[in-house]
């Protein structure tokens, strides 16, 4: 399911020079993930991105699941990600050579390839001649499956100290490098393919289309895994789990909880109703835009609870940025606790009660949390908001099966509008967290008006789409020195701090154009009274955070 946001997140990547690409012919929805076998790489996510831009639903699974756990899942194809691992070493990832022997075509790439290896026979050496980084590969065979249309010279991305010096029976070698006599191998009658290198990484010159090879041509697989196909499966998966029954769902505004509130909508029309707390601590019109934009769009039954003075009184005094997102937590969990009860007693009834919880859990969430299976009891650490314990719901996860970017195009294809779609990564805690001290309401309008500058004028220059986010932080406890209308003034700096991320795992500071930087500067010291100096936070994740507090 390619989008624009992927291709912005992979602008760095290498592209390759035209030719004979395979094209993803559309069919009807085939139902049949590929599966990445995880045997500990850092990019196993990563190749299961590269195979859902082939239009390819691709599904991450343990090394330690079993040959009928696989095979459970009627897979399309199998991937063998990369790993840290030797496979000479004690407690090493296997692979069980049934895998191999099941008639699923299979891929193996570097830890994953030397696998195959081994459980095929072949012979895998501590050759002293390890590769890692960028690498120059030769082609013997610009005809075969992996390697057709391709030049027989080309870069690849290695990072293996082990080698295969001997390919196993039945396979045909298709490349080398210096250090791998056998970097890649192919057996079409058994459809079984392997490259020693990293094809999902943007250094791997040709490696997407080596994907693409394999999938379409070596297992004859259909790219048919597009946004309306999705939307169409969802909305059916929806309507068989939640039949007559009232749901509930906690909408912040941002994009998980607005797709997946559009397509429960679009799947159970009036059986939902969306609740959204304004809790004061939004950036400006927000709360306007849930309320007529998102609503106009999609035709969500909307309850909005103002509890701006609430959240207020209860953060008065409060500085220590923990103790802020606590209390915020608390008191969204009682706020939005009264609501469900006045949503269960004047929507549900005995024959239809309120039954489910719409939650906007994605992919990386349930990779990351082991695969897990969703409770039925909402637990405080979820992402809708953190609701009690004994708040007993079902829940609608629509979006696990979904990345950010994927999350984005089914947004589009439902109607959401852009605004909300493209919103940038936002805080649950909101503002109250990127004001360093007390939170007050004359402090929240003066930063409210400063993030405004800022994102029209990234909006303007046509940065959205280029940075992950850019929190912007009011330094509400320090005052400067400044001078503005030849006079002395002594307010409060303004941090900005864009970054750009993937994941959100890791961060790296983006290089906004100067002449855009000096634009927000002059009119925030201008047009925001109270601020006097505007600063960039140049910190990578690690060390730094994204947010501030």
């Amino acid at each position: 399911m390619t989008s624009d946001i992927t291709q912005a997140q992979d602008d760095d990547r290498v592209e390759a020079p035209e030719g004979d690409r395979v094209e993803a012919p559309a069919t009807p929805l085939q139902g049949k993930p590929v599966l990445v076998v995880d045997f500990g790489a850092q990019y196993a996510q990563l190749i299961a991105r590269r195979v859902r831009e082939a239009n390819i639903y691709s599904e991450v699974v343990p090394h330690t699941a079993s040959v009928d756990e696989l095979l459970a899942k009627d897979p399309a194809a199998i991937v063998l990600s990369g790993g840290p691992s030797s496979v000479y070493e004690e407690g090493a990832p296997e692979l069980d050579r049934a895998v191999l022997e099941a008639g699923v075509p299979v891929f193996g790439m570097c830890y994953g390839f030397q696998a195959m290896v081994q459980a095929l026979g072949g012979t895998v050496a501590h050759t002293g001649l390890g590769e890692y980084g960028s690498t120059p590969a030769t082609v013997s065979d610009a005809t075969s499956t992996l390697f057709n249309g391709q030049p027989h010279e080309q870069s690849v991305w290695m990072s293996h100290g082990d080698s295969v010096t001997e390919a196993p029976e039945g396979m045909q070698v298709t490349a080398s490098t210096a250090g791998a006599p056998v970097a890649a191998f192919e057996d079409d009658e058994r459809r079984l393919y392997g490259v020693q290198w990293h094809p999902e990484v943007m250094h791997s010159t040709f490696g997407q289309r080596v994907l693409e090879n394999f999938l379409y041509k070596g297992a004859g697989i259909t790219g048919d895994w597009t946004a309306a196909n999705v939307v169409e499966e969802l909305v059916g998966a929806i309507r068989e789990q939640v039949g007559e029954s009232r749901v509930l769902c906690a909408l912040s505004g941002g994009v998980d909880s607005s797709v997946a509130a559009a397509l429960v909508q679009k799947a159970v029309g009036d059986q939902l109703t969306c609740v959204f707390v304004d809790h004061g601590l939004l950036r400006a019109n927000e709360a306007e835009q849930v309320e007529k934009d998102f609503v106009a769009a999609t035709g969500v039954d909307l309850v909005v609870v103002d509890a701006k003075e609430r959240f207020l009184s209860a953060l008065a005094g409060v500085s220590d940025p923990e103790e802020k997102r606590k209390i915020i937590g608390r008191e969204f969990i009682r706020v939005f606790e009264q609501a469900a009860r006045d949503v269960v007693g004047s929507r549900g009834d005995d024959e239809h009660p309120v039954e489910f919880l719409v939650q906007g859990t994605l992919y990386p969430d349930v990779v990351e949390s082991g695969g897990g299976t969703g409770a039925a009891n909402i637990k405080s650490h979820h992402n809708v908001g953190g609701l009690p314990d004994d708040l007993q719901f079902k829940l609608v996860e629509p979006l696990r099966s979904l990345f950010k970017d994927e999350v984005r195009q089914v947004g589009l294809e439902l109607g959401v509008p852009e605004a909300i779609v493209w919103r940038q990564p936002f805080p649950g805690p909101g503002l109250g967290i990127r004001i360093v001290g007390e939170v007050t309401a004359e402090r929240l309008e003066v930063l409210r008006a400063a993030d405004a500058i800022a994102r029209h004028e990234l909006t303007a220059a046509g940065l959205d789409r280029d940075i992950w986010q850019c929190p912007v932080v009011l330094l509400g406890d320090v005052r400067s020195v400044g001078v503005q209308g030849d006079g002395r003034t002594y307010g409060h700096p303004i941090v900005l701090r864009p970054v750009s991320s993937e994941d959100a795992m890791t961060a790296d500071w983006t290089r906004v154009p100067y002449d855009v930087l000096a634009k927000i500067s002059t009119r925030i010291t201008n047009e925001v009274r109270e601020v006097n100096r505007v600063v960039l936070d140049v910190t990578s994740k690690p060390p730094g955070t994204i947010e501030w507090e």
